[in-house]
C-alpha cells in the first residue's frame, strides 16, 4: 500500500496537496503524520526521506518528495483516474497554473499562512500580497472560463489543479480576503469536497500547535 509521511494538518499546507489527489480519487494509501517544529522533527523525517521534508510517498522501493513530483507519479501510476484533465489543452493549462502555485505566490505564503484552526480579521494587504491575490483569481477565472463547464472545479471535474490551489482555499477563508462572486463559488465547492472535509476536521482534532503560526505577520 502506498505510504504518505505528512505534517500536521492544520499548518502543512504542501502535505494537503497530494493528500487531497489521494483521498478525491479514492486511492487508498496509509498515512503517517509528523507534528512540526518539535526537537525530533527532522529526525522522524529522514526516516522516510532524505530531503527531511514533508511531504513524501514511498510506494515500495520507490520515494518521492515534492508535492508537485507526487501528483505526478501518481498520475502516472493510475492512468485510469483523471488526475489531470483528459483533454490536451486543459491539462496543459492546469499544469502550468499548478507550476506557477508550486514556484511563486511567496508574498502570500508569507504573510498568510495556513492555519484550519483560525479566523482572522482582514490583515493589512500589501500591494504585492495584492498582485498575488489579483493572478490567482484571474488564473482560476480564465481556467473556469475556458475549461470549467462540467463542474463546479476549475477544469469542470475535481483534478489536481485543485488540490494544488486548496490551500489558497483555505488562507482566503482564513483570513477572510475579499474576493470576486465567482471566486466565493469556487472556493465553496472546495470546501464543500469530502476530501477537503476529511483533512479539515482532522486538523482541527489535532493536538498540536506552533506559536509562531498562531501570530498573523505583517504584511510584506
Amino acid at each position: 500500500m502506498l505510504h504518505l509521511v505528512i505534517g500536521n494538518k492544520r499548518y502543512s499546507s504542501w502535505s494537503m496537496r497530494p493528500w487531497l489527489v489521494l483521498k478525491a480519487f479514492d486511492i487508498p494509501f496509509a498515512e503517517t503524520v509528523v507534528p512540526l517544529r518539535q526537537p525530533e522533527t527532522r529526525a522522524k523525517i529522514l526516516k522516510f526521506s532524505a530531503a527531511g521534508k514533508v511531504p513524501v510517498l514511498i510506494d515500495g522501493d520507490t520515494s518521492v518528495w515534492e508535492s508537485l513530483a507526487i501528483i505526478e507519479y501518481l498520475a502516472e501510476k493510475f492512468p485510469a483516474q483523471s488526475i489531470w484533465p483528459r483533454d490536451v489543452a486543459a491539462r496543459a493549462h492546469a499544469r502550468a497554473i499548478a507550476s506557477e502555485m508550486h514556484a511563486g505566490f511567496q508574498s502570500l505564503r508569507l504573510t498568510l499562512p495556513m492555519n484550519l484552526g483560525k479566523r482572522y480579521a482582514v490583515p493589512v494587504l500589501s500591494d504585492e500580497l495584492k498582485s498575488n491575490i489579483d493572478r490567482i483569481e484571474d488564473s482560476w477565472r480564465a481556467a473556469r472560463t475556458k475549461f470549467g463547464a462540467g463542474g463546479p472545479f476549475l477544469y469542470g471535474a475535481v483534478s489536481a489543479a485543485d488540490a494544488m490551489y486548496a490551500p489558497v482555499v483555505t488562507r482566503f477563508e482564513t483570513y477572510q480576503i475579499p474576493v470576486a462572486s465567482d471566486t466565493a463559488l469556487y472556493m465553496d465547492a472546495i470546501i464543500k469536497h469530502p476530501a477537503f472535509r476529511a483533512w479539515s476536521e482532522a486538523a482541527k482534532l489535532e493536538p498540536w500547535t506552533i506559536p509562531d503560526f498562531e501570530v498573523v505577520p505583517e504584511a510584506t
